[in-house]
């Protein structure tokens, strides 16, 4: 009899896309398993997109609301869809007493905030062993962390041809010149964030190539994009704010290349293929990496970084305004060249 498994999915978008591989895995270990995703709403634009995932419910439950007595109540309405196992990714009680309510017979997750009574499959984390996000994720698929191999695959999503083409349609764009898609935001804060005067140079340079430059991002990330936009003698397409996140990542699919601060963006131009320059600022990417054969990371590796501060404390940011347009475009080019 197959196997019918659900997954409690992240908040975080790149978060999400790390989870395709654990599915993928666990259609490995158990063909023809029913895989679910309790995820919530904004973030089913990314598991639609994973064929590896049956059927997505939603998560109803925003980010710090407590709604114990709700929560509780939902977890019952799960286990009644007859589940063999849940997989907890997200380390809160909160996650854990949806699966607890559930009563699922197997519960896995790793150890966090008091769960010991919640789960009854629970692991500690190696962090040193599994440095990767996707890793941890993917080793809760095995019976033990000892038995997973360390080779998860990279995310790949399934884009749809009708869905990117009316995604081009309502917003007036084609793919007649190739091209380049720049991610400028970061929602943790401006030292993540290369320079807009830095974007704009590139995108001078991608226009002298012949290519067209799409400028993604949210409603936040507007404003910074007008910048790069007028800063570029307007070259570009401000599309920030203006697509849901289903049209983001089938636009982002028609992209050949991308540009990226360390964001979700970053994480679903991976996963939709582009060959993708990742910049890196006072971030890390040994824990949660473009997971792409086609990505680059630009960092400078500075000695002050990284230092995972949301702003920088030394009131320089010299990790990203140091790092030029010219290292950027050579990181594009020799992934153009392998």
């Amino acid at each position: 009899m197959s196997k019918k498994i659900l997954i409690i999915s992240p908040s975080w978008i790149g978060d999400c896309v790390m989870t395709q591989p654990l599915c993928r895995r666990l259609h490995e270990l158990h063909p023809g398993a029913a895989i679910d995703v309790f995820a919530p709403k904004w973030s089913m634009a990314v598991f639609e997109r994973m064929p590896e995932v049956s059927e997505i419910i939603e998560n109803p439950f925003g980010h710090g609301a407590l709604a114990l007595k709700k929560r509780w109540q939902t977890g019952r309405q799960l286990g009644r869809r007859g589940y063999d196992r849940i997989i907890v990714l997200p380390g809160s009680l909160k996650s854990a007493l949806i699966a607890a309510a559930s009563g699922i017979k197997q519960r896995t997750g790793y150890v966090g905030e008091s769960r010991y009574l919640l789960l009854n499959d629970i692991r500690k984390l190696d962090k040193a062993a599994l440095p990767l996000m996707a890793d941890r994720y993917t080793a809760l698929a095995h019976s033990t962390q000892a038995a997973f191999n360390g080779s998860p695959g990279n995310p790949l999503f399934k884009i749809d041809a009708e869905r990117k083409a009316a995604a081009l349609a309502k917003h007036g764009l084609n793919t007649r010149q190739p091209v380049s898609a720049f991610c400028p935001g970061a929602e943790y804060g401006p030292a993540k964030r290369w320079p807009a005067r830095h974007f704009a140079e590139l995108a001078r340079r991608h226009a002298r190539a012949g290519r067209q430059i799409w400028l993604f991002g949210s409603q936040k990330d507007f404003d910074i994009a007008e910048e790069i936009n007028t800063l570029s003698d307007g070259l570009c397409i401000n599309l920030c704010g203006k697509t849901d996140l289903a049209e983001a990542i089938d636009l982002l699919a028609c992209a050949e290349t991308a540009v990226c601060n360390d964001s979700g963006l970053m994480h679903l131009a991976a996963a939709v293929g582009c060959r993708l320059a990742a910049v890196y600022g006072s971030s890390s990417p040994v824990h949660t990496p473009p997971l792409s054969n086609r990505a680059a990371i630009v960092s400078l590796n500075l000695d002050c970084s990284p230092c995972f501060k949301r702003e920088c404390p030394l009131g320089h940011t010299d990790c990203l305004n140091k790092l030029a347009p010219e290292q950027v475009e050579q990181a594009i080019k020799s992934l153009e060249q392998a």
